[in-house]
């Protein structure tokens, strides 16, 4: 636990009814990897057998943020039970795309090391491909302090 940092970073300012989850083309929060070394967006979605959506991360500038650059990561998903698929690679421009289904958890990886300079934070955006409802929800998991302390600072501020 003590290498880890837990993040709201999809509060119900990212989506309004978490029954519709992904419905207007939502973006988390934007965390601030300046302290980490990765971070980990986990996805769940649960009821709703049809809604897809595209997922893209976008490297931030700053929180507001004032400049996003698309950013290439990896990815597993998982849609039974625990078991995950083999890491993917999604390309910045192309992102990728859930399957329909209900009971599904996405693992999206971004190393910052990997992002450009002048751009230390990250987003998780969503784009409904088919806009059928489907229960949602999910966290930020920001890994491997840079600098660990008991309590670690925000990194969404």
């Amino acid at each position: 636990m003590d290498q880890l940092h837990f993040v709201n970073a999809f509060s119900s300012g990212f989506a309004a009814d978490y029954e519709d989850f992904f419905t207007g083309d939502p973006a988390s929060d934007v965390v601030s990897l300046k302290n980490y070394q990765n971070c980990l967006f986990l996805v769940h979605k649960g009821a709703g057998a049809a809604g897809i959506v595209t997922f893209t991360v976008e490297a931030c500038d700053d929180v507001t943020p004032n400049n996003t650059t698309a950013q290439a990561f990896d990815y597993k998903t998982c849609t039974s039970g625990d078991t995950f698929s083999a890491p993917a690679a999604a390309t910045a421009a192309a992102g990728f795309i859930s399957t329909a289904g209900a009971d599904q958890m996405y693992a999206i990886e971004v190393d910052a090391d990997a992002l450009p300079a002048g751009y230390p934070m990250v987003r998780l955006q969503c784009t409904e491909v088919d806009s059928t409802a489907v229960d949602g929800g999910g966290i930020a998991i920001l890994g491997y302090p840079r600098y660990a302390a008991d309590i670690m600072p925000t990194a969404i501020a």
